[in-house]
């Protein structure tokens, strides 16, 4: 069952090829583009789990499929929650902790979206992806890609 209130605990895992292009999804709310994100759906739900779920559920993609694995970048980020959105959240909550994760696929693949939440879909270079997602921790992640995956 899930909490009356979101959980201020969230991931943002940044999808991307050998080549470094990248995923990117625009949200039908805000009409804005960003990498895979969202919330966890229980306290005891790890953010390897979140993310495994969240790649999935606005994509399509399987994270066990041809031997893709989500990464733990070991990254968090703590925000304050739009305005706007504060209502999803218990009174008196107003920030989110956010861990960041990587997913390396072959090349691009087709891409399911949710409809709920996502219009259109795009692989783009990352610096590009960068310049073009609204979230400035996504768009760090993004223009940290080639140093994260060659550690």
């Amino acid at each position: 069952m899930e909490p009356v209130f979101k959980i201020p605990q969230s991931v943002l895992v940044v999808i991307y090829t050998p080549k470094l292009y990248t995923l990117i999804l625009k949200r039908i709310d805000m009409q804005t583009w960003q990498s895979v994100t969202g919330s966890k759906n229980f306290l005891d739900e790890t953010y390897h789990q979140t993310a495994a779920r969240e790649v999935f559920e606005e994509t399509g993609i399987n994270d066990k499929q041809n031997g893709f694995r989500i990464d733990d970048w070991y990254l968090e980020n703590i925000y304050d929650i739009y305005p706007h959105y504060l209502h999803r959240y218990e009174p008196g909550v107003y920030q989110n902790t956010e861990h960041v994760f990587g997913l390396q696929i072959a090349q691009p693949v087709p891409v399911i979206l949710r409809p709920a939440e996502h219009t259109h879909h795009q692989w783009l270079p990352y610096q590009e992806a960068a310049q073009t997602v609204s979230s400035a921790s996504n768009s760090e992640a993004l223009l940290m890609l080639p140093r994260m995956i060659s550690t």
